[in-house]
């Protein structure tokens, strides 16, 4: 069970890496954030398919912004089990398209494991109520 201090310490942290990692991945574009997508197959990175890559950061940096607002502004059931689905469906795709991120220094990809036990502990809190209509 956690304190209405530490519970809100955890939610905090997880918005501001949600809000975070939205703007790297904009300020990175052509940097990291490419790079993340350098496993991808030539031809869905070439000729007409060009575009591909930039859509995808774009896609991933506007659903990161929009869960890291939802987890500040309505926090709740909901919210935490979208991050869950949305922390492991960027977790596959991720290992599906350059698994090495695995081993990475920094964790890039382990570094969702803490986040998924913390959503944990926020869905098992008392606080954790769905938000009013």
């Amino acid at each position: 069970m956690t304190t209405p201090a530490q519970h809100n310490l955890l939610r905090y942290s997880l918005v501001f890496v949600w809000l975070a990692t939205a703007a790297v991945s904009v300020w990175e574009l052509r940097g990291q954030s490419r790079a993340l997508l350098a496993g991808l197959p030539a031809a869905w990175t070439s000729g007409s398919l060009a575009w591909l890559p930039t859509a995808a950061i774009f896609a991933g940096a506007g659903a990161d912004a929009v869960l890291g607002l939802w987890l500040a502004f309505r926090p709740g059931r909901p919210a935490y089990l979208a991050a869950l689905a949305l922390m492991g469906a960027m977790t596959l795709l991720a290992t599906l398209i350059h698994p090495a991120w695995w081993l990475h220094p920094f964790g890039p990809l382990t570094k969702n494991l803490p986040i998924a036990a913390i959503l944990g502990v926020l869905l098992q809190s008392p606080r954790t109520r769905e938000p009013p209509p």
